[in-house]
């Protein structure tokens, strides 16, 4: 891997390149946490930005980031509508999305063209606790990062996507200097300029890894771009609102027997959430669970808890999508930063890998706040 240029601004003697070696990425990191406090303003439509900064456009969070080599310049054409023009660039980034971020779906479409130097389009955000760098990369010019170490493959929205994790430290990011945090990075073998991030199916391929968000920070569609190259681009950026279901993609281990009955939580009279239960996964010594919780009531939930009992023997060695106390036997998981609001008839869910046989959980009951 080449390296990019160093910034001795940044008072670091050098970096790699971006995301996985700590390139502008993690400078971005160090930029917005100092920018957040100078200049949240607003923008308005067709606004040009040269210079780095962050604010909000028509509901919008934006994000410019340049290190001041070369030209780099942002036009929102409107609130979810962003162009790019560089030449002879050091490194940027720049983008629209959400602040925070949560699993929504992602679509996207535009076009990218560039020369010279690393050009990447990627949904790009960041959790705290654990601390994570995360990127779904879908359009690139010249050779995508592939630092740290290979997880292996997973497939969604029609394409494959390599899998990698690296660890960072002594870095900026959004919570200050000097930070030590994971990275997780999906790249797509075959890039495209349009098409749809069911975000959800990137959480859950890392999280059966090991590799776990924690609570949503901003997420962006992001340009970014570095290696003295010059381009244009020009991206809108659209989101759904119903995620889809947490059942994990092809890098779980493979199925050898049929799924197992789900069990389900027993309506409350009067309405509120339930639960259902359901092993979707099962190999020798292990399996993979989805459970969805879903309104049943006139209003919207704001929070849920799930509580089950697992059978002997049976212990949960990633979870997704929730944040569970217990691992064996009694377990309680409560929702997620992003997915605790449920509108009436609608539903989420959440997932786990465990070890042990494959035999359904008991005693699975939901209730809200």
């Amino acid at each position: 891997m080449n390296e990019a240029p160093t910034h001795p601004n940044r008072g670091r003697p050098g970096r790699a390149r971006l995301l996985v070696g700590g390139a502008v990425a993690t400078a971005l990191a160090a930029v917005f946490a100092l920018v957040m406090t100078i200049l949240p303003g607003s923008a308005v439509a067709a606004t040009t930005i040269c210079n780095s900064q962050t604010g909000n456009s028509g509901g919008m969070y934006y994000q410019m980031w340049t290190n001041g080599q070369g030209s780099a310049c942002m036009t929102l054409n409107s609130s979810n509508s962003y162009s790019t023009s560089w030449s002879g660039v050091g490194d940027f980034v720049d983008g629209v999305g959400w602040n925070p971020g949560s699993n929504q779906t992602v679509s996207f479409s535009g076009n990218l063209s560039a020369n010279g130097g690393t050009t990447l389009v990627s949904l790009y955000g960041w959790s705290t606790n654990p601390l994570v760098e995360y990127y779904v990369e879908e359009d690139y010019v010249g050779s995508p990062n592939t630092s740290g170490q290979y997880m292996g493959q997973m497939t969604s929205d029609g394409g494959t996507y390599n899998i990698y994790e690296h660890q960072q430290v002594n870095q900026p990011c959004i919570t200050g200097n000097n930070c030590t945090f994971q990275q997780y990075l999906a790249i797509r073998t075959s890039p495209v300029s349009s098409g749809t991030i069911t975000t959800q199916n990137f959480f859950n391929a890392w999280a059966s890894h090991g590799m776990n968000l924690g609570t949503m920070n901003y997420q962006i569609l992001a340009t970014e771009a570095w290696g003295g190259g010059s381009g244009n681009d020009s991206f809108t950026v659209s989101h759904s609102n119903n995620p889809p279901s947490s059942a994990p993609p092809s890098s779980s281990p493979p199925s050898t027997n049929p799924p197992t009955s789900a069990a389900a939580s027993t309506p409350p009279a009067n309405g509120g959430c339930t639960a259902t239960y359901a092993v979707t996964n099962p190999w020798p010594g292990g399996f993979q669970a989805n459970v969805t919780v879903a309104n049943n009531g006139s209003t919207a939930l704001n929070g849920w808890t799930v509580h089950f009992t697992l059978a002997s023997g049976q212990t949960i060695t990633s979870l997704w999508s929730g944040v569970n106390s217990g691992t064996t036997g009694a377990v309680t998981v409560k929702n997620a930063s992003y997915n605790g609001s449920v509108a009436p008839g609608a539903s989420t869910a959440f997932g786990f890998t465990a070890n042990g046989g494959s035999a359904p959980a008991t005693n699975v009951s939901c209730s809200s706040p």
